[in-house]
Protein backbone atom coordinates (compact mmCIF):
# COMPACT_ATOMS: atom_id res chain seq x y z
CA UNK A 1 0.00 0.00 0.00
CA UNK A 2 3.04 2.42 1.24
CA UNK A 3 4.29 1.58 -2.45
CA UNK A 4 1.31 2.86 -4.18
CA UNK A 5 0.82 6.22 -2.68
CA UNK A 6 4.59 6.75 -3.62
CA UNK A 7 4.07 5.72 -7.30
CA UNK A 8 0.86 8.12 -7.55
CA UNK A 9 3.06 11.26 -6.23
CA UNK A 10 5.65 10.61 -9.03
CA UNK A 11 3.06 10.44 -11.51
CA UNK A 12 1.42 13.39 -10.48
CA UNK A 13 4.42 15.65 -10.30
CA UNK A 14 6.21 14.25 -12.77
CA UNK A 15 4.97 17.24 -15.28
CA UNK A 16 6.41 19.71 -12.42
CA UNK A 17 9.80 17.85 -12.37
CA UNK A 18 10.46 18.09 -16.03
CA UNK A 19 9.36 21.50 -16.18
CA UNK A 20 11.65 22.46 -13.01
CA UNK A 21 14.33 20.80 -14.82
CA UNK A 22 13.78 22.80 -18.05
CA UNK A 23 13.39 26.02 -15.99
CA UNK A 24 17.25 25.91 -15.46
CA UNK A 25 18.00 25.81 -18.80
CA UNK A 26 18.25 23.12 -22.34
CA UNK A 27 18.91 20.28 -22.14
CA UNK A 28 18.44 17.26 -23.91
CA UNK A 29 16.15 13.66 -23.46
CA UNK A 30 18.74 11.31 -21.97
CA UNK A 31 20.59 14.68 -19.55
CA UNK A 32 16.41 15.16 -18.29
CA UNK A 33 15.77 11.80 -17.34
CA UNK A 34 18.96 10.78 -15.78
CA UNK A 35 18.08 13.56 -13.25
CA UNK A 36 14.71 12.47 -12.64
CA UNK A 37 15.85 9.30 -11.96
CA UNK A 38 18.55 10.57 -9.52
CA UNK A 39 15.95 12.89 -7.98
CA UNK A 40 12.74 11.15 -7.98
CA UNK A 41 13.14 7.58 -8.93
CA UNK A 42 11.36 7.95 -12.42
CA UNK A 43 12.45 5.66 -15.58
CA UNK A 44 13.72 6.86 -18.58
CA UNK A 45 10.92 4.54 -20.12
CA UNK A 46 8.13 7.06 -18.86
CA UNK A 47 10.10 10.62 -20.09
CA UNK A 48 10.08 10.28 -23.77
CA UNK A 49 6.22 9.97 -24.35
CA UNK A 50 6.00 13.10 -21.83
CA UNK A 51 8.45 15.38 -23.58
CA UNK A 52 6.46 14.43 -26.95
CA UNK A 53 3.42 15.35 -25.31
CA UNK A 54 4.79 18.59 -23.64
CA UNK A 55 6.36 19.53 -27.09
CA UNK A 56 2.65 18.88 -29.15
CA UNK A 57 0.45 20.97 -25.93
CA UNK A 58 3.40 23.67 -27.11
CA UNK A 59 5.53 24.11 -23.55
CA UNK A 60 8.51 22.86 -24.72
CA UNK A 61 10.08 23.57 -28.12
CA UNK A 62 13.56 21.18 -29.26
CA UNK A 63 16.58 21.52 -31.25
CA UNK A 64 18.68 18.35 -32.70
CA UNK A 65 22.61 18.77 -32.75
CA UNK A 66 24.98 16.94 -34.34
CA UNK A 67 27.11 14.22 -31.50
CA UNK A 68 30.35 13.16 -32.15
CA UNK A 69 29.31 9.93 -29.91
CA UNK A 70 26.42 8.40 -31.71
CA UNK A 71 22.82 10.05 -33.18
CA UNK A 72 22.03 13.71 -32.92
CA UNK A 73 20.86 14.56 -29.55
CA UNK A 74 17.49 16.30 -29.18
CA UNK A 75 17.27 19.28 -26.69
CA UNK A 76 14.55 20.31 -25.13
CA UNK A 77 13.66 24.00 -23.92
CA UNK A 78 10.73 25.89 -22.39
CA UNK A 79 8.67 27.88 -24.53
CA UNK A 80 6.70 31.03 -23.12
CA UNK A 81 4.15 28.79 -22.47
CA UNK A 82 5.86 26.72 -20.90
CA UNK A 83 7.50 28.77 -18.51
CA UNK A 84 3.99 29.97 -17.20
CA UNK A 85 2.81 26.73 -17.01
CA UNK A 86 5.76 26.17 -15.23
CA UNK A 87 5.18 28.62 -12.63
CA UNK A 88 1.30 28.41 -12.59
CA UNK A 89 2.65 24.75 -11.39
CA UNK A 90 4.91 25.98 -8.97
CA UNK A 91 2.48 28.05 -6.72
CA UNK A 92 -0.13 25.05 -7.15
CA UNK A 93 2.55 22.84 -5.44
CA UNK A 94 3.71 24.84 -3.03
CA UNK A 95 0.15 25.85 -1.71
CA UNK A 96 -0.96 22.03 -2.01
CA UNK A 97 2.12 20.88 0.54
CA UNK A 98 2.28 23.43 2.17
CA UNK A 99 -1.54 22.47 3.21
CA UNK A 100 -0.63 18.87 3.00
CA UNK A 101 2.27 19.90 5.57
CA UNK A 102 -0.13 21.49 7.67
CA UNK A 103 -2.60 18.92 8.60
CA UNK A 104 0.45 16.66 8.72
CA UNK A 105 1.62 18.50 11.61
CA UNK A 106 -1.81 19.03 13.60
CA UNK A 107 -1.66 15.34 14.05
CA UNK A 108 -0.96 13.89 17.50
Amino acid sequence: MADSILVQLRKGALDLCVLAVLSKGENYGYEIASRLVAAVGMGEGTIYPLMRRMQNDGLVATRLVESSSGPPRKYYRLTPLGQSVFEAHRRDWQSFTGAVDTLLEDLP
